[in-house]
């Protein structure tokens, strides 16, 4: 029944068994081993999603904070980065029309919603979808 996935395991027989040192290098082995051939040869980029980068199999846990206005999300951020950030804004108005990711780096920058779906370095290819607009609406602190 599971012949096509396993394979046939036949008695004294050796099989081949890779060993990975952790999960994120045998998930992104056998990514590139198994699913992108197929995904390639079907071109699944083309109707659903981009092709997975090595960014994002490299790109580390994240978290997501919502909220209504003035409730203390970036107050919470501030204090969890134990400092201010570059793309900071605070204002007696609401200044909830971006969607900002906050990365650690080298030097403190701003990268725009559009470099940073091109990067292959970053996990926000996937992003591509939801178009031009909304990655205007994208900062990457």
């Amino acid at each position: 029944m599971n012949k096509w996935l396993f394979g046939s395991r036949k008695s004294g027989t050796q099989q081949s068994t890779n060993v990975y040192n952790d999960v994120k290098a045998g998930l992104q082995a056998m990514y590139k081993k198994y699913l992108l051939p197929i995904e390639s040869e079907f071109k699944y980029q083309q109707f659903y999603s981009p092709l997975l980068t090595d960014g994002d199999f490299a790109a580390k846990p994240m978290v997501m904070v919502l909220g209504q206005y003035s409730t203390g999300k970036t107050t919470f951020v501030q204090h969890l980065l134990e400092r201010d950030y570059p793309g900071l804004r605070i204002g007696p108005e609401p200044t909830t029309d971006k969607f900002v990711a906050i990365m650690e780096g080298p030097m403190d920058q701003v990268i725009p919603g559009n470099t940073a779906v091109v990067d292959p370095t970053k996990p926000f290819s996937q992003l591509s979808n939801f178009g031009n607009i909304f990655l205007q609406r994208v900062s990457i602190d």
